[in-house]
């Protein structure tokens, strides 16, 4: 998936899963297609790209329009089995000759954002189009540019339909990217269910909120302990870095780019894992041991319900157990966590407080 461009994380089919394309392959594609048009008349359909490694797939027109000035060349987006909100969506390029000496010019067209906070690869101002992208286009323009013995003086506007109403639906309006979607992609493919895609956002979350100045971050483990959080230490929407199940991800940029808070907020579950050293939280990745639970339970005078705690289903049923007997189990877990997270950032300058909470925000536990 591209990185800013899927909200809801499902679980991973078994069966082999295919493969798709990044917006920014299918922008390049366009851009091809459209300025071949603009230069000769004829649009190649399907039009053939080289990824950065080497690859050179084939994309068909969805719609081509030719004018006397410009060109215009549509594709739909195929994301292949990923859950990415920009499936099926259509990319647009329009290119336009410029005058002499005006280089290669990219312009934001009907959704695609615009950047309005620092921190991001592309400069305050400038269309969300990222620097892979951009290289991606720019060598397609040239080569075309020089075949034809004329400039690269062109302006490519990227477009995509609905974009603005898909971003609603990503983390660029956190990032301080406003009016659609970005551009993105660093190989061309879209890998589904990409780890290395969601790490990658949580890391540009920390640079805007580095080089807004923010001195307290928020990394949460889902919307009801993320908005439970944000509301007790009043945080700003870009504060807020969607951690998700990547608590390493995000712990470990934090070491190397430092911001002098941190709050780890999340359910029970979740947090048991981080308390038990593990820094991928995913269901598929990293389990709750009982055993570990139990010891803990234990320590609090607890031992009489060790065989229950093993032969427990989910971590809930342990905290619902603990909690009629009067066991305070949350804050072992949430001191725990805090001692992992500390342990992971090596000495950092990163104060970190951790919070847990049940299934309906209410706060269980707080480590400070």
């Amino acid at each position: 998936m591209d990185a800013g461009e899927n909200e809801i994380r499902l679980e991973k089919p078994a069966t082999a899963l295919r493969r798709g394309w990044t917006t920014g392959a299918c922008a390049t594609a366009a851009t091809k297609a459209a300025l071949t048009a603009l230069l000769t008349g004829e649009f190649p359909d399907p039009v053939q790209i080289t990824l950065p490694k080497g690859e050179i797939p084939s994309f068909a027109l969805a719609r081509e329009t030719l004018g006397g000035d410009h060109a215009m060349a549509g594709i739909v987006k195929d994301a292949g089995d990923d859950p990415d909100v920009t499936h099926g969506a259509l990319v647009m390029a329009t290119v336009r000759r410029l005058p002499a000496g005006s280089g290669i010019v990219f312009k934001a067209g009907a959704g695609v954002g615009t950047v309005t906070k620092a921190g991001l690869p592309v400069p305050v101002g400038e269309p969300a189009i990222n620097p892979v992208p951009r290289q991606m286009m720019t060598q397609v323009v040239t080569d075309l540019c020089t075949e034809s013995g004329i400039a690269p003086d062109i302006e490519i506007e990227i477009a995509i339909e609905n974009g603005a109403e898909l971003a609603l639906k990503t983390w660029n309006p956190r990032l301080g990217i406003v009016g659609g979607l970005s551009v993105l992609g660093t190989t061309g493919i879209v890998h589904p269910f990409s780890c290395a895609a969601w790490i990658h956002s949580i890391h540009r979350g920390i640079d805007v909120a580095r080089a807004e100045g923010l001195k307290h971050v928020l990394g949460a483990t889902g919307s009801t302990s993320e908005k439970t959080a944000q509301e007790f230490h009043d945080l700003p929407d870009i504060a807020c870095l969607d951690m998700g199940d990547f608590a390493g991800g995000l712990l470990k940029y934090l070491r190397a780019h430092p911001v002098p808070r941190l709050t780890i907020a999340g359910g029970f579950a979740k947090l048991t894992k981080l308390a038990q050293g593990a820094l991928d939280l995913h269901s598929g990745r990293s389990q709750v041991d009982m055993g570990w639970l139990a010891s803990q339970a234990d320590a609090l005078g607890g031992n009489h319900l060790r065989e229950r705690i093993l032969s427990a289903n989910t971590a809930l049923e342990v905290l619902e157990m603990t909690r009629l007997e009067g066991i305070d189990l949350p804050s072992v877990i949430a001191g725990k966590a805090r001692a992992v997270a500390l342990a992971t950032l090596r000495g950092a300058p990163v104060e970190v407080d951790v919070m847990i909470m049940d299934r309906a925000g209410v706060l269980l536990a707080h480590a400070e």
